[in-house]
């Protein structure tokens, strides 16, 4: 465990009862790049004292998900129920110095007790609040529920909400210990918080609530508050609070989906954080800028054209090698059958396609003609195309194309319309019937680019290909 410092330390903190959510994948990346940017430690402590819903295969997706985002504590990461025995004894040091108490109501007792103080209009107040406990009291089983100050107001001034003010009397006795022995959450985390050195609570403003009992929970016990910033949480598009209609919520999905990891990260650091228009920034940009008065606080909305965009960018900037073997990754999802050379056809087509994509999917959708095996599968349009003088045009191309010495993309396009011109007719008259013979109909760029995609031999060949099924 890190020891309190005046060293930057945040931490991710997140629930493992389903996904990795969009929203939560946000909150770890605010908390990492703010501690990073400042020297800091980035730590993950997994909230699993709610065991009913917490599961292994919740653990692993959500480790998944920060894999993809490479955001990586920088400690192992703590399991909260594992410090259940740390975080009772820190409730009995709270009852030791009287800011705790034993609850010894039943839950139906509670309830009708609660029932009775709102039709009264008063708020409710166990009567265990001020009665000492008997030998046979204490035989029995109870709650332990913490000893709110009366009449006192709580003040937390939070790094994005500014000065955000509770009375104490509308927070109630909180129980911090079930009568099973089981830590509550608030006493579970103030505890963590405390024993990992977090010196910054960086989560969803759903959570704002919580930060004034944990307060109150660190003043009884001497501690020093850490410093809290509770975002806006993330709407989709219509403003509505984010939900499967919108479409993916998952960060496993979008990663399906095709998007870039530094994509993501980008996308995600400009959804509610701004520094100054900047749209479009590398990880060493988020960095140097981020910090917390930029987060704003209003709920950020989330816009898929937007995220396309920016990851058409990322995918543009990104090494063909490793677009390649992604790409290889998606057709495989798909179902297509390995094939010795895939990955050196993608990897010499990446060049000429990768700007035609916003994401993985489509570019393994853009790069299909490349992958398909000789001889191709004409359709009825392309051999109509190839008849007669079609035919006869197209093999005095490949003649050309034959003897033509460089295999650039550019020096292929201006001889193109050098051999247009020569044959007095307008590319339309070409290109469909070089298209077909070269994709058997797939999607695909301009014809000079499919030529450098496919390189000299294969080019040839499935021209060669397709004259010969036309005669």
């Amino acid at each position: 465990m890190t020891s309190p410092s005046s060293t930057v330390v945040t931490r991710f903190a997140p629930s493992p009862t389903g996904y990795l959510h969009i929203g939560g994948a946000r909150t770890a990346l605010f908390n990492w790049l703010y501690a990073k940017s400042r020297g800091g430690k980035f730590l993950i402590r997994v909230e699993d004292t709610d065991r009913e819903r917490s599961t292994d295969e919740a653990v692993q997706a959500i480790f998944e998900g920060l894999s993809w985002l490479e955001l990586f504590g920088d400690e192992e990461p703590v399991f909260q129920f594992a410090r259940a025995e740390r975080h009772r004894e820190v409730a009995d040091l709270l009852l030791a110095s009287g800011h705790a108490y034993r609850d010894f109501l039943t839950a139906d007792e509670t309830n009708a007790l609660r029932d009775q103080a709102k039709a009264e209009g008063r708020d409710f107040v166990s009567p265990w609040r001020d009665r000492e406990p008997t030998v046979d009291d204490l035989a029995k089983p109870s709650t332990i529920r913490f000893r709110r100050p009366l009449d006192q107001a709580v003040t937390v001034d939070d790094a994005v909400q500014g000065s955000v003010r509770w009375e104490s009397s509308s927070l109630d006795d909180l129980v911090i210990v079930r009568s099973d022995g089981a830590p509550t959450y608030n006493l579970a985390v103030v505890v963590d918080d405390h024993d990992m050195g977090v010196t910054h609570v960086i989560r969803g403003d759903d959570h704002l609530n919580n930060a004034a009992r944990q307060s109150l929970i660190y003043d009884a016990l001497g501690w020093t508050r850490p410093t809290f910033a509770h975002i806006p949480l993330i709407h989709g598009p219509d403003g509505a609070k984010l939900s499967k209609r919108h479409g993916a919520q998952a960060v496993h999905e979008y990663a399906a989906m095709g998007y870039l990891p530094e994509a993501m990260r980008n996308y995600l650091a400009r959804l509610g954080w701004a520094h100054g228009d900047h749209e479009l920034f590398s990880d060493e940009q988020a960095l140097e800028w981020f910090d917390l008065p930029g987060i704003g606080k209003a709920p950020a909305r989330l816009d898929f054209d937007k995220l396309a965009h920016v990851n058409a960018h990322w995918l543009r900037m990104a090494e063909d090698d490793r677009l390649a073997k992604l790409t290889l990754d998606a057709h495989l999802a798909a179902g297509r059958v390995l094939q010795p050379d895939d990955e050196a056809r993608l990897l010499r087509a990446m060049p000429f396609v990768k700007d035609r994509a916003k994401t993985i999917v489509e570019l393994a959708a853009q790069t299909e003609f490349v992958l398909k095996a000789r001889p191709l599968a004409l359709d009825e349009k392309t051999r109509g195309l190839l008849s007669d003088e079609g035919g006869e045009r197209i093999s005095r191309l490949r003649e050309r194309l034959r003897l033509f010495q460089s295999w650039d993309v550019f020096a292929l396009e201006a001889e193109l319309k050098a051999f247009a011109e020569e044959e007095g007719v307008g590319f339309g008259k070409i290109g469909p019937s070089m298209r077909g013979a070269l994709t058997g109909g797939s999607v695909s760029p301009d014809i000079a680019r499919i030529l450098a995609a496919l390189g000299r031999d294969e080019g040839l060949g499935r021209l060669d290909d397709a004259l010969q099924q036309t005669k």
